[in-house]
């Protein structure tokens, strides 16, 4: 195996990969009181979304240990990839570079790179996605895939509608008036992210009316759309992801356009009825 991509288990990896070995997703452990979790392959989210909902306190998370980055590293592929969330919601990012260099002390250099992907969800999935693709493109070598992926991630946009800011609020990523205001006048803020720290791109009253906002930012925003691929997330809300994919398609072409489901972590931030967008 020439390459290992290694991820951690916000990304949410297609299902072709889940099983690939090429891939290897390292899983977060996910808290909801007494209720602790590994958000790996056995993640509930129905069972999860019912326990946040009852728990008045936040749902937290807790990044892996820097020795368990290290043994995914332990292979016998040439070149070794790995694509974290955002250095600003989790400590998942220094722990893959803890990991690292426990595996560099231990077995000497090797051509690893870890990734803060500034993003969450299917931002790391485009990531991951794009490795894979030059990869096999067999065409580059090791420093030249690091620098297009670093021009990619730093080109790359992340949007979301939450139906539900409860978490974020709570994690201290919103003001609590903000949160407030959109629980009890039905106010719904577009986000995104730069350089992966969360900010708000415009509002709107109702949900339909947000994700139809959305789509207009993403397209009056974006560049060179008709050559991307349109990642859409979603929590637990399949129509609004259809209904976002279609609003696009509406607006302009894509290379592409795959909806994936929330897993744990990304189901945790973006709470039950939570739509990502990452292009």
């Amino acid at each position: 195996m020439r390459y290992k991509i290694v991820v951690d288990s916000c990304c949410e990896l297609p299902d072709p990969y889940k099983n690939d070995p090429r891939f290897e997703r390292i899983p977060l452990t996910l808290e909801v009181g007494d209720y602790r979790i590994p958000d790996d392959e056995n993640f509930n989210q129905q069972e999860f979304l019912q326990k946040v909902a009852a728990y008045p306190k936040c749902p937290k998370s807790a990044c892996p240990s820097p020795e368990r980055y290290k043994n995914a590293y332990e292979t016998d592929a040439e070149h070794v990839y790995c694509v974290t969330l955002s250095s600003h919601l989790s400590g998942s990012y220094g722990s893959a570079v803890l990991g690292k260099n426990l595996y560099e002390e231990e077995f000497g250099a090797k051509d690893i790179y870890v990734c803060d992907s500034e993003s969450a969800s299917i931002g790391e999935t485009q990531l991951a996605m794009k490795i894979m693709e030059w990869e096999e493109e067999g065409t580059m070598t090791f420093a030249q895939i690091v620098k297009k992926l670093e021009d990619f991630r730093n080109a790359m946009e992340t949007y979301f509608v939450l139906d539900n800011l409860d978490t974020l609020r709570k994690n201290g990523r919103l003001s609590s008036v903000k949160a407030i205001i959109a629980s009890t006048l039905s106010i719904k803020p577009v986000m995104g992210a730069i350089k992966g720290v969360i900010v708000q791109k415009g509002q709107t009253v109702g949900i339909k009316k947000a994700l139809a906002k959305m789509a207009d930012i993403i397209v009056s925003e974006g560049k060179n759309l008709e050559s991307k691929v349109l990642y859409i997330s979603h929590c637990n809300c399949p129509s609004r992801a259809a209904l976002v994919k279609e609003l696009l398609l509406a607006r302009a072409k894509f290379k592409d356009v795959k909806i994936l489901d929330t897993a744990g972590v990304s189901t945790m931030y973006a709470n039950d009825g939570g739509v990502i967008v990452a292009i």
